[in-house]
């Protein structure tokens, strides 16, 4: 048969299309059951121009008059009495893809023979129904010599939407792979038009075990056999080759419809994509409507109990996919809702015995029964007469969960072959289930221990305000070992600390636990940044070499105006001056990273004004593969200087500029401080000589100080403890002066000093003992205390927290 077309029909050139291609008519139909779209194919196929197609009842212009005898001499003719459901699609009886042959009343010519296909349109859109059709004449030319077809179409052509489809050919024709569509639509592309492609090898979509054979006889022995095992009897003698050759490719089509399956599910270890996958997986191939129930487990990512489930286990609904039209199973069965299930009803069989159930037809009273369950919700009308399989998941011989199978009512119901290949399919889904639960669950073990090994840190510390950010990195096992710190020292100091464990993992975390531990009590220590850094690199040598670390350390002296800073192998911190705007990386000595040994540290003193930001972070945040670090430091300090409404604001926009870029792998830690200060007239202090009447006068020095400060309610607290504080210090000293320090800042701090190395202990006085009861004034009445090693001797201190004004 010559399948070219004319050029002013088709615009395309006039030599024969390929063997094995047949132009289609195309139709679209409305929400109303009007034609849309009439194409130049429908036009030659059924008769009627354009002009007259659109806007009319699609049953009007298509009306099916009958099919085939059975006896005909055509490569087709088994495959009679499939005409009613094309006029079930045009009228919307039908909600999901079908195919079929039929024959139609045309103008003049009376009658047309056609294969049809009919797919629903889901979306926005006027558009409901995609009818493709092809005539069965010119299928004779080929002398019967291709046993499968399958229909295609081009980018060109012109129905609303036809762009859209032609992507989206493997959704629209469940049995074709993204490469097979790619390839179709690359052929036809040239044509211009719809086509109808022959393969010896293609299955057919939507109904996997409808094809056309190479000779008409062979073809009507197959039917016959066909419907004598369907009707459950025994297949006549001279017909047993053909009914073991159709049990033969009804399970070659079963096995490769799993295969595609598996292909299709687990191409990621994301619990929420998996399920997703799973439903539509087999919608509309293998059922019209997939509802997937887990557990509450599950869904949470968490551990569960073994044994058997009862009617007390929740089941979360995680996914409804279905080929009704939309919203119609939205209202009754929302994805999200959590419910248990009695122990009449063949969900509960399923999930305890682990075994899929099969109902044939769910009756009336089985509707009710299941009904009963949804609160105000009738879900009858929704599940009474269809056929429903529900099948397991499980892994590991556990029920995570399963699913339920609805076939519509005009559709076959579910026999034993479909209950065999559902468990299957239940089995392979329920392994990809669990390998993204497992997944899920250690994540979830990996950030908590993640999240707890990271500092809460107030928002305000004495002189700073302080605003930090940590993103996890992109990679499998996101945890690392990557931190932040800001550690309260005495005489209002703060200390800042960024450090980052090399590699990741849960050993890389547990490894910037014990440092972040170890840093937080050296800390405390007020061990100089540089003595830190090496008491630091120490432990370190002695955890094992296994792993190194890069840290910076600052600490930030607010009366003094005034940075300490070490570095040991850590990018440099960004300073943004207050004055000008202006950014700069500090220049300090990088030192080798913890865990190198033997390497010496140097710490430097950056004179700081009020306003004055600090920004610290860890190398995830400037590093990309394949770029220079030093654009990422660039970047950094232009960010970091852009003006901002506050210091979260300012956090963010150093984020945006720098974790866009792509290609980052490492998490990230971002510390960023505001230097506040303590202005000179917030701190009085005094040197008291070693003698006991100094007692009396540092009473009265505080109490007049507290008065000029207007904070007359701390008087007396501040007074008795500064008494208790200064005779201790009086008793304990040795040459060097008494030094007494009040600080007004977020707190009243007061420090005493003295050149005694021996730490206050808190005892337990009793009534008979002289020493022991001034700490536990302090302790009583204070905001907070405590006391550290200087290197001239020690410091007490305490704190009150300041009225409201």
């Amino acid at each position: 048969m010559d399948r070219g077309t004319d050029r002013a029909e088709q615009g395309t050139a006039t030599e024969p299309a390929e063997p094995g291609r047949v132009p289609l008519a195309v139709v679209v139909v409305d929400r109303d059951g009007l034609v849309s779209h009439w194409s130049r194919g429908a036009r030659r196929l059924f008769g009627t121009p354009k002009e007259e197609a659109i806007g009319r009842t699609a049953l009007d212009l298509l009306p099916v008059s009958g099919a085939l005898p059975e006896e005909q001499d055509t490569p087709y003719a088994a495959f009679d009495g499939l005409g009613p459901d094309l006029e079930s699609s045009l009228d919307g009886g039908l909600s999901y893809p079908a195919a079929g042959r039929a024959r139609l009343t045309a103008p003049g010519d009376g009658r047309v023979d056609v294969l049809w296909w009919a797919y629903p349109l889901v979306g926005p859109g006027p558009e409901r129904l995609l009818v493709l059709a092809a005539d069965a004449d010119g299928l004779r030319a080929d002398g019967g010599a291709f046993e499968r077809i399958a229909p295609g179409f081009a980018l060109h052509t012109d129905f609303p939407g036809a762009e859209d489809l032609a992507r989206r050919l493997p959704e629209i024709l469940p049995s074709m792979s993204v490469g097979e569509s790619a390839r179709i639509v690359g052929q036809i592309l040239e044509l211009g038009y719809p086509v109808l492609e022959f393969s010896q090898n293609d299955r057919v979509p939507v109904t996997p075990d409808w094809g056309v054979a190479r000779r008409a006889e062979r073809k009507a022995r197959r039917a016959r056999a066909a419907r004598a095992l369907a009707a459950g009897e025994p297949v006549p003698e001279e017909l047993r080759d053909e009914g073991e050759d159709l049990e033969y490719a009804a399970v070659r089509e079963r096995l490769e419809f799993l295969n595609e399956v598996s292909g299709r599910i687990g191409t990621s270890l994301d619990l929420s994509r998996t399920i997703v996958e799973v439903s539509r997986a087999v919608v509309p191939r293998f059922t019209d409507v997939a509802g997937t129930y887990l557990r509450e487990q599950v869904v949470a990512g968490e551990e569960f109990a073994d044994g058997v489930p009862d009617t007390t286990t929740m089941w979360h609904r995680v996914a409804v996919e279905h080929t009704d039209e939309p919203g119609r199973w939205d209202d009754v069965v929302p994805v999200g809702e959590a419910m248990p299930f009695p122990a009449h009803t063949p969900f509960f069989q399923c999930m305890t015995s682990g075994e899929p159930v099969l109902v044939p037809r769910i009756s009336e009273e089985m509707g009710y029964a299941i009904a009963a369950q949804f609160e105000k919700r009738d879900i009858r009308p929704l599940i009474t007469g269809r056929s429903m399989l529900v099948v397991p998941l499980k892994a590991r011989n556990v029920v995570l969960g399963f699913m339920i199978l609805l076939r519509h009512p005009e559709r076959p119901v579910f026999n034993d072959m479909d209950r065999v290949t559902g468990a299957e399919l239940a089995a392979r889904a329920g392994l990809v289930l669990d390998n993204a639960r497992m997944y899920t669950f250690q994540e979830n073990v990996a950030e908590t221990l993640q999240d707890s090994m990271l500092p809460h840190i107030p928002p305000r510390m004495a002189g700073c305000d302080i605003a930090t950010r940590y993103l996890p990195g992109t990679q499998l096992g996101r945890v690392g070992g990557d931190w932040f710190d800001a550690v309260k020292l005495h005489g209002g100091r703060t200390a800042f600390v960024v450090g980052d464990v090399m590699g990741h993992g849960l050993n890389s975390a547990a490894m910037m636990g014990q440092l972040r531990t170890a840093v937080q009590t050296m800390a405390g220590l007020d061990l100089p940044p540089a003595q830190l850094l090496r008491n630091l690199d120490d432990l370190a040598q002695r955890l094992g070499d296994t792993y190194l670390a890069t840290c910076l350390y600052a600490v930030y002296d607010p009366i003094a105006s005034e940075l300490h800073l070490a570095n040991a192998g850590h990018i440099p911190p960004v300073l943004v001056r207050a004055a000008d705007g202006r950014s700069e990386l500090l220049d300090l000595p990088t030192g080798a990273p913890i865990g190198v040994g033997g390497v010496p540290f140097e710490a430097v003193r950056v004179r700081v004004e009020p306003g004055d930001r600090l920004v610290m972070c860890t190398d995830g945040l400037v590093e990309v593969r394949g770029e220079d670090i030093g654009v990422g430091l660039a970047t950094l300090c232009e960010s970091a200087a852009h003006p901002a409404a506050s210091m979260d604001d300012a956090c963010d926009t150093i984020i945006r500029a720098l974790n866009t870029r792509g290609g980052r792998k490492d998490d990230v830690a971002l510390l960023m401080a505001r230097l506040g200060g303590i202005e000179p007239d917030d701190v009085a202090a005094w040197r008291l000589a070693l003698d006991p009447a100094e007692v009396s006068r540092a009473r009265a020095a505080v109490r007049e100080q507290l008065h000029d400060w207007g904070l007359p309610k701390l008087v007396a607290p501040a007074e008795l403890m500064v008494g208790e504080l200064v005779t201790n210090a009086l008793r304990h000293s040795h040459a060097r002066p008494v030094e007494l320090r009040l600080v007004r800042g977020d707190t009243l701090l007061c420090e005493v000093d003295d050149d005694d190395h021996e730490l206050p202990t808190l005892l337990n006085a009793g009534p008979l003992d002289e020493a022991g009861r001034g700490l536990r004034v302090v302790s009583t009445l204070s905001r907070e205390w405590g006391a550290s090693r200087t290197t001239t001797g020690k410091t007490v201190w305490f704190e009150l927290t300041l009225p409201r004004r």
